[in-house]
């Protein structure tokens, strides 16, 4: 299935966190908290601000930071992704 975001929604696939700590600890599923970090799938064209369309400054593949709380869930072929718009992006992570 394919999906086109609309305006400046971006769609993001999470990325998993840890497993374990740095001390070797294994952490339950039932206390990891919900990952922060992604890579972007899909973008949008924009969204439009006085009357023209103004290009997302995301790309496809840009592994980024949001809030803990932000975007929709959503899950295609069975793995879950976030759908937001560009200003819940916080920071695009860069090597």
């Amino acid at each position: 299935m394919k999906i086109r975001p609309l305006q400046d929604r971006i769609l993001i696939k999470r990325l998993d966190e840890e497993e374990k700590t740095k001390g070797g600890i294994i952490i339950p599923d039932t206390a990891k908290e919900k990952p922060i970090e992604g890579i972007v799938v899909a973008v949008g064209p924009g969204a439009f601000v006085d009357g023209k369309r103004r290009e997302v400054d995301l790309k496809k593949g840009d592994k980024v930071l949001f809030g803990k709380y932000a975007g929709t869930d959503v899950r295609l072929e069975g793995v879950d992704h976030l759908i937001m718009r560009e200003e819940d992006i916080l920071a695009v992570l860069e090597k």
